[in-house]
């Protein structure tokens, strides 16, 4: 490797710490103060940089939100998986998921974010675009756990698999905002919902 190249590498390994770090920021401060309170200028400052060096990694405040967004859809998707691979049998599967609903899902701080920032879509094609394609990912990701899981278990799924994903989704999105305003909302229906998806509402091959 050239000088030159090791250099290149150097800048490039630079600038991926410089983005982790104000993404890092960045969700600590979206989370505690919310999107519309916290500008540019604050993130670059609790974090040390400048405000140019914000913009060499991101175009704006919408585009950082996004990047926080993924790494906190990123973590959700990653405890989903997690807890489908833990449990030998469908039924343990799906116990397994039960268990790490009751503290992935809801937070409060989470969706009011989620929240405020899909009113942002309203004003900006931009961000509507990006939500929604956004969106049709975790869908896909979700419908092939789906298939993945009743594969694995020798079921048949009377429905397509993104539309079991799409219920499923569409349930957790739901308990979450009102789990996030009621605590006591109880989060077990969406395992018993996915149990009945997944296993009830299907035939053995």
């Amino acid at each position: 490797m050239t000088v030159n190249e090791v250099r290149a590498v150097s800048r490039a390994e630079r600038q991926a710490q410089t983005r982790e770090s104000l993404i890092a920021v960045a969700r600590e401060m979206f989370l505690t103060d919310g999107y519309a309170a916290t500008s540019l200028d604050k993130v670059a400052l609790e974090a040390g940089f400048s405000k140019g060096a914000v913009y060499s990694n991101f175009s704006g405040k919408e585009e950082l939100c996004m990047a926080v967004l993924d790494s906190i859809h990123e973590e959700q998707i990653n405890g989903v998986v997690t807890a489908f691979t833990q449990g030998t049998d469908l039924e343990g599967r799906i116990d397994a998921f039960a268990a790490w609903a009751q503290e992935g899902v809801g937070k409060p701080s989470w969706t009011a974010l989620e929240v405020e920032f899909a009113a942002v879509a309203r004003q900006s094609p931009y961000v509507a675009s990006e939500l929604k394609k956004r969106h049709r990912a975790i869908v896909a990701a979700a419908a092939d756990l789906v298939r993945q899981v009743t594969g694995e278990a020798g079921i048949e799924l009377k429905m397509p698999a993104e539309q079991a994903a799409t219920i499923l989704l569409s349930l957790g999105i739901g308990l979450a905002a009102l789990r996030s305003l009621d605590s006591s909302v109880d989060i077990s229906v969406l395992a018993d919902t996915m149990r009945t998806l997944l296993s009830g509402g299907a035939t053995a091959q």
